[in-house]
């Protein structure tokens, strides 16, 4: 798959053993997986791939082992975002240089409080895309604390041109994509939809052209995006109240602990651990969402 990217590009999650070691074979496993689910892109060390409990270690052996389990059947989007300009741009580099097709980044913030200006956000897209040139899809989430506006954002995919992608997941993600496509025009070449897809058909009436959930259910969730794309919304409206369900329970119950209890359900994976200080899901909240999973039948419980 080459430029422009669009589609579903969901985010892996990353596997562990009962102790919390980086369970590499099974790591392995959710790239096969992904790439039978029908994706158009697999992104990693994303913040689903829970990459704030990560080593810098675990990290290069998760991005080169994923790559190279992907052997280029679809394209690898590594997560690189870090406060530091410097290590952003190490980590770009050598993600660029181990075989990925685009970068994901938030903007640059630590905590609540310390974040870059415009200036120094652009200052630090710049240095990043000037070490891997390759495109870089924008996070703009609450999660960063930093506010970009529209005018920003198109300012910035013009001075920087390789930051040409937007994965947009605020209030009202609907009303901002279709102001940032329109006051961007040939700037924004991928206007993206995440969240788990809470929003999708909102997000694909303003115009994104593809979204970013989890590895739950995303085979599921790509005939609508086709449906929409053919320009037969009834259908897509359909497909989605379908799986609507899911991707709330998800959304507001589970989090990134819903694609891993489904992987393990299925057999996917030996364990859905998640590093400390996450927890594990309630029994009764995993129960749910397994209910919910076996009505719709999806690839993720039935791989082998």
């Amino acid at each position: 798959m080459n430029e422009p990217y669009s589609g579903i590009l969901p985010i892996a999650p990353t596997v562990f053993h009962e102790n919390g070691d980086l369970d590499l074979a099974g790591n392995r496993r959710v790239m096969d997986l992904m790439v039978d689910q029908g994706v158009d892109g697999i992104c990693i060390l994303a913040n689903f791939s829970e990459q704030f409990l990560l080593t810098d270690e675990e990290r290069e052996q998760v991005m080169r082992l994923s790559i190279e389990q992907v052997a280029g059947r679809v394209p690898v989007i590594v997560t690189t975002s870090h406060f530091s300009t410097r290590i952003a741009a190490q980590r770009a580099k050598a993600a660029a240089e181990a075989g990925a097709k685009m970068l994901m980044m938030m903007p640059p913030y630590h905590g609540a409080l310390l974040k870059a200006d415009e200036q120094g956000m652009i200052e630090h897209f710049k240095t990043v895309a000037d070490a891997c040139g390759i495109p870089i899809i924008l996070q703009d989430a609450p999660l960063s604390a930093v506010t970009m506006t529209v005018p920003f954002m198109v300012r910035l995919a013009r001075e920087v041109p390789l930051v040409r992608y937007f994965k947009i997941e605020m209030p009202g993600t609907a009303a901002k994509l279709r102001a940032l496509i329109e006051a961007g025009g040939d700037a924004v070449v991928g206007p993206f939809d995440g969240e788990e897809a809470i929003t999708l058909m909102a997000d694909l009436d303003a115009g994104a052209t593809g979204t970013m959930t989890s590895a739950m259910i995303p085979d599921l969730i790509k005939p609508i995006l086709a449906a929409h794309a053919a320009g037969d919304r009834k259908q897509a409206a359909a497909l989605y109240a379908r799986v609507l369900p899911i991707i709330n329970y998800e959304n507001r119950q589970c989090g990134l602990r819903a694609a891993k209890a489904v992987l393990r359900e299925g057999g996917v994976i030996k364990s859905e651990a998640v590093r400390h200080p996450l927890a594990p899901l309630h029994p009764k909240t995993r129960d749910g969402l397994i209910e919910l999973a076996r009505e719709l039948d999806p690839l993720a419980l039935r791989w082998r």
